[in-house]
């Protein structure tokens, strides 16, 4: 059976940094696509990053580019995502999903930017 599980999550304030991780179970982690989602209140869910299954190439939206780095250790199973410089507008729910063939979802971790 195949698990992600999402951790690292909490309330910070602006301008401080989180570090999430996504530890997969249950599949071969070093083949699969990997990437992380965020889905604010009352907005679709949104790809924030994504890591190839070597981990050689990356890929952010705009609004995250030179703030947030996806990460991946093939041997750990699990996929990073250092996020500093954070804003109010990063809050959100953040998913990890691993894509091959078939893809699967973890159930989210809550990040909360405040003052």
């Amino acid at each position: 059976q195949v698990q992600l599980v999402e951790s690292g999550g909490g309330l910070v304030q602006p301008g401080g940094s989180l570090r999430l991780s996504c530890a997969a179970s249950g599949l071969t982690f070093s083949r699969y696509y990997m990437s992380w989602y965020r889905q604010a209140p009352g907005k679709e869910r949104e790809l924030v990053a994504g890591i190839t299954s070597s981990g050689a190439s990356t890929n952010y939206i705009e609004s995250v580019k030179g703030r947030f780095t996806i990460s991946r250790d093939n041997p750990k199973n699990t996929v990073y995502l250092q996020m500093n410089s954070l804003k109010p507008e990063d809050t959100a729910v953040y998913y990890c999903k691993a894509v091959l063939i078939s893809e699967y979802w973890g159930r989210g971790t809550q990040v909360t930017v405040s003052s």
